[in-house]
């Protein structure tokens, strides 16, 4: 039978397990993907951990992921443009990626280009899509200076490259072990830590224009005394400064659509955009998965392999 990825309560990572299911059968306008590669995500850790319970409960057994790359099995009824063995990329709002199988809304998918490797595929719907709406956001003109928290995350190596793409600086916040990676690709690097605030001030040497964070932990609260107009401040996690500051929360829900993951693509596909991949995992290490992610120290993706 196949496998996907279970839980029957909120809890840590002990709490997942790869179990049997049987082969789901597409209904009128869904298809089925046989999965070839699914990201994970920090807010799956949330959801599985209930720190989002009572906002987006889970019914148990409960599925996990979205991200989702892979080759059509099976059509419903009424889908049309898509057919088995078609190579595709999408996503599931059904917390379901993370499987050997997966329905998706025929809507949810678009082609996989050949210069998309499965894994970059797999990986690139929720870090792809949350950092296009961040970096829209905030509303980047060619000679501005952007900031990014986190900028050699999984979301943060797509911002920081799509802000490139905009013609503007961008000084990215993190590690020295991240800094070669980031000059590589453009970006001023600057260790983040004590004294972050004059360390941005002489590389960005003028005015910040915006900023992204991607972190939290008082990010927000930097960017407001770089003297980053509301408005052009963006943050995908600190909801309470945010609401303090009346900085913008955009984020995957503000981009979530085929047409942004097949924008994305193409980019990947003629190498203007490298999506970095830290780490993969078959689908039977899950936990070690998520365990690595939640240390907020890798490069790029982690992504799993049914």
């Amino acid at each position: 039978m196949p496998q996907a990825v279970r839980f029957d309560g909120y809890g840590d990572v002990d709490v997942l397990q790869v179990v049997d299911v049987p082969r789901p059968v597409p209904g009128r306008g869904q298809v089925l993907v046989e999965v070839k590669a699914a990201g994970i995500n920090p807010g799956e850790i949330a959801i599985r951990s209930g720190v989002f319970a009572e906002r987006w409960p889970s019914t148990f057994p409960s599925g996990q992921g979205s991200d989702l790359a892979g080759v059509v099995a099976e059509v419903g009824d009424g889908v049309t443009g898509v057919a088995a063995g078609d190579e595709v990329i999408g996503f599931t709002d059904n917390r379901a990626s993370h499987a050997q199988f997966v329905l998706v809304d025929a809507e949810n998918l678009t082609p996989r280009l050949s210069g998309v490797s499965w894994e970059v595929a797999g990986g690139l719907y929720v870090a792809g899509t949350t950092a296009y709406a961040a970096v829209r956001a905030v509303s980047l003109t060619p000679g501005d200076t952007v900031v990014v928290s986190a900028a050699a995350g999984g979301v943060g190596s797509i911002v920081v490259q799509l802000a490139k793409l905009a013609g503007v600086t961008v000084i990215g916040l993190a590690g020295p072990a991240n800094h070669e990676w980031l000059a590589e690709h453009g970006v001023v690097p600057v260790t983040y830590g004590d004294g972050v605030a004059d360390r941005i001030r002489e590389a960005a040497g003028g005015p910040v224009n915006a900023f992204v964070d991607l972190f939290g932990g008082g990010y927000v609260d930097l960017a407001i005394e770089l003297g980053v107009a509301p408005d052009r401040i963006d943050t995908i996690i600190d909801m309470a400064a945010a609401a303090k500051y009346g900085t913008k929360t955009e984020g995957n829900a503000a981009a979530a659509t085929a047409d942004v993951l097949a924008e994305l693509a193409a980019l990947v596909d003629k190498g203007a955009l490298d999506v970095p991949i830290a780490k993969v995992y078959p689908l039977t290490e899950v936990r070690a998965a998520y365990e690595d992610l939640a240390n907020r120290h890798t490069r790029g993706k982690i992504v799993l392999l049914p």
